[in-house]
């Protein structure tokens, strides 16, 4: 019998034009949970924001969380499998970041699994709005005005992000790539906060793309719908066997979609879930009987 992973980037895709899940997709997807579909998403969002966006949201598999660099299990509230920078390689990106004037969040992963984020810079307006919006959060503590000793063999960086300029942004993405630091570089601007341009660079081979692969065989999954909004989904939508977009996505999501549905102001990535999940539950147990 064919099993299918389904996996929604939040932002912009799952979640409304509030940043928030309606009530109804989230009544959608955990009722299908409970009737055994898999569903589950793939966020630049860390835990301590997916948790309480989701906590009346039933879902199955493991998360994929900030762009891929580890797995969550919601469950055990634990990380799985996640992906460090080298410690030399994440002074170099941090440097390159500071010369054209982003001031980069440094994501480590300490054992106790709650997540610290170093900010050793004065904070922009757009940092501030950042960190204002994720204080007291229980998985995440944000360290601001102290770096991180990233020269330290046992520092475990996961992420370094930073938020600025488009321009500043796509040139310290091209001077990245060019040094060949042997990371995953992701440079995009977010519609979601005003088009700010957004940095984010991680361990080699690292994306939602790797991820979803990851999590569709721990769960047995032989087919993938993947939904998207932005660049950095593209990735997951070519590996994905359906690639949906939602109507509000960026012009190249769009073009590189099978399918696209309706915005994110409608319910539109649920309403698909539950439609195919059961068209091609009702096809598997027709060829049985």
């Amino acid at each position: 019998m064919s099993k299918t992973l389904y996996v929604t980037d939040m932002d912009g895709t799952l979640l409304g034009p509030d940043s928030k899940i309606s009530r109804n997709t989230a009544r959608i997807i955990t009722d299908l949970s409970e009737h055994g579909a898999i569903i589950t998403v793939a966020t630049a969002r860390t835990p301590a924001t997916i948790e309480p966006l989701l906590c009346d949201t039933l879902t199955s598999g493991p998360a994929i969380v900030m762009t891929g660099a580890s797995l969550w299990n919601r469950e055990q509230k634990k990380y799985l499998s996640p992906a460090f920078i080298e410690p030399v390689t994440a002074v170099t990106v941090r440097d390159v970041m500071e010369s054209y004037g982003l001031a980069p969040f440094v994501y480590i992963l300490p054992d106790d699994q709650v997540l610290r984020a170093f900010h050793p810079a004065e904070l922009s307006a757009a940092d501030r709005v950042f960190v204002d919006n994720r204080s007291n959060l229980e998985l995440k503590k944000f360290i601001i005005g102290k770096e991180p000793d990233m020269a330290d063999n046992n520092s475990h960086c996961i992420i370094l992000f930073a938020m600025g300029q488009p321009q500043a942004v796509f040139d310290a993405a091209a001077e990245l790539e060019n040094l060949s630091v042997g990371c995953s570089i992701s440079a995009y601007t977010d519609p979601c906060s005003g088009g700010i341009g957004v940095l984010e660079v991680k361990a080699p081979d690292t994306s939602k793309a790797n991820s979803v692969r990851m999590v569709a065989d721990m769960v047995g999954a032989d087919r993938i719908v993947a939904f998207g909004d932005n660049i950095n989904d593209l990735s997951m939508m070519a590996v994905a066997d359906v690639a949906v977009a939602v109507g509000n996505a960026v012009p190249r999501v769009l073009e590189a979609a099978d399918k696209v549905i309706g915005t994110n102001e409608t319910d539109s990535v649920a309403r698909f879930i539950l439609s195919d999940f059961t068209e091609t539950t009702t096809n598997s147990c027709g060829k049985h009987l």
